[in-house]
Parts: structure tokens; sequence; C-alpha cells
């Protein structure tokens, strides 16, 4: 059993997946109450580590899940194991959360979305019927499968749905990182420019996750809330915004499409996510994405 101390009224927080990009900072800028364990210390697909874990928390305590199998692509041959992972993980986590009264915040993803034809416009919480069609892909349809567990098993849990989440780190391999190591070792680099969403900034998401579970709003418990940077871009807008921080010339990034850049699993076209019922839960929202970009790349040495 492994539970974190806390002082009297502080609200101690079971972080899953805390080797992951946004649970390691949960536990790095989170109070000392928070705990992040890794999957070798707690397995949310096995149920007799998820028990023996969540036996140290009661009410009043929080349990962020952050565990998941992320790798998109991979996913599509690896159909049992994102399954375990994002599908019976949190709802294990679930039924032992709200058998305990412990409240979990679960983390999903803008992959849950199905393009619905029509003029885009950001998506609100309300837009993804838990019935209504399901992704495409194999990672979005067990993001959403998750989802649908944890709603089933406890009504108090809390859903923060995330985009496009980068560090930007040195040697890191998400989107950020990957095109600052590529600024470096190539003249031109093509990037997809009809795929559109919303870039977060771990390090805020992490902040924005803290915030909610220790402030607790009244309206967020058992509600589906989205957190990510504000505004949106392409992948090549992106890239470009890489390349201006870093001091490099954004015009060495070219653009092409998602067809002359063909990955194994389906990307959306259209995934941003609306914050308003973020802010309306009297939360702080998320700063715009170019600004939380620049931050990344002058902090990059410390992630």
């Amino acid at each position: 059993m492994i539970a974190a101390s806390s002082t009297a009224g502080e609200t101690r927080i079971l972080v899953t997946g805390g080797t992951g990009q946004v649970g390691r900072l949960l536990g790095a800028r989170g109070p000392a109450s928070v705990t992040a364990l890794g999957s070798t210390e707690l397995d949310i697909t096995d149920p007799a580590s998820v028990s023996s874990v969540l036996d140290g928390y009661g009410p009043g305590d929080v349990v962020i899940n952050c565990a998941a199998h992320t790798d998109v692509d991979g996913a599509e041959t690896d159909v049992e194991r994102a399954t375990a992972i994002n599908v019976d993980g949190p709802r294990l986590l679930a039924e032992h959360s709200v058998r305990r009264g412990v409240w979990l915040i679960h983390l999903s993803t803008d992959y849950v979305f199905v393009p619905t034809g029509g003029a885009p416009r950001p998506w609100r919480p309300e837009d993804r019927d838990v019935d209504g069609p399901d992704p495409v892909g194999v990672y979005g349809r067990t993001k959403l499968g998750g989802e649908r567990e944890i709603r089933a098993a406890d009504p108090t849990a809390t859903i923060v749905r995330t985009a496009w989440v980068y560090t930007g780190a040195e040697g890191g391999t998400d989107f950020v990182s990957t095109m600052r190591r590529l600024e470096r070792t190539r003249d031109t680099t093509r990037v997809v420019d009809d795929q559109t969403g919303s870039p977060t900034y771990s390090v805020d998401l992490a902040d924005a996750l803290l915030e909610l579970a220790t402030t607790r709003p009244s309206t967020t418990v058992g509600a589906v809330l989205h957190a990510t940077n504000a505004g949106s871009c392409t992948w090549f807008g992106l890239a470009r915004e890489v390349f201006r921080a870093v001091g490099a010339d954004p015009g060495r990034v070219q653009p092409c499409t998602t067809a002359e850049f063909p990955r194994p699993a389906p990307r959306p076209a259209y995934s941003v996510l609306s914050g308003a019922a973020w802010s309306d839960a009297g939360l702080t929202p998320l700063r715009e994405w170019r600004a939380a970009l620049h931050d990344a790349v002058r902090h990059a040495g410390d992630a």
C-alpha cells in the first residue's frame, strides 16, 4: 500500500502514469501531498495492484489518471494492450475510487470526436454524445471506451480532455521536441497543413489539473471539461512557430497534405476543443498557445 502523507486539511492526490509527460510534472510541481506512481508501482490493468494502492486513500482524496496507451499508430496493431490500458484500467480505477469515496479525474483526448462535416467550430464537451458514433482509429475508440466505462462506474468522476500535448524538451519524442531536432539536422522539413488542433504545453496542463484537484469546484464533479492552450493552428503552423521560437527561419518548414504523409492510424482533420466549460467553472483559462510554446522553448533544458 502506498499513500502520500499530508498535513491537516491538505488534499492527497494520487497520480497514475507518473512517469509520463503530464504525470511526472504533476509529481514535480504539486505539493508534498502528491504521489506520482509509474506502471511498475501501480498497474491500472491489475485489479490487485489498484486495490492495494487505493486502499490507502479515502473520502477527500483525489486520483488523477494520466496512465494511457498513447502510441496512436502502435495501437492499430496492439489493440489488446491499448484496450487494457485505455478501457479496462480506467474502469478499475473508477470502480475502486467510487467505493472509497475518492474523486477520480481522468485525462482523455480530442481523438474521441468524430468529424461531422459542416463549418468547423471548437468542440464542446456535450458534442461528444456517449452513444454517438465511434472514432475511426483504435486509439480514439479505446479512449472513448474508457470515458464510457468511467461514467458508468462512477458518476462523480470528472473527465478532462486535452490535445497535442508536448514538453519541447531536448531529446524528447513529442512533436515540438522533434521539430527542434529536425531544425538542427535538416535544411527543410515538410509538415502536414490540413489537420487543425490546439497545442498544449504539458506544464500548463499539469498546473491546470492541480488547480482543479485542489480547488474542487462543485460544478466540475461528474463533469466533462476541456483543457488546452487557447487558440489553434495546423501542425505546419506549429512547426513554423517552433522554428521561429528557436531563432530559425520558419520558411524552412514547408506544407504538405495528410495524403502525402500517410500514417497507420487516421488523424482528425479538426479537433480544436472549446475551453468555455473550464472557464465557466471558475478555473483559470490556459494561456494562448504561442506564448506557451515560446516559454517551453526557453525552459526546454528544465523539462
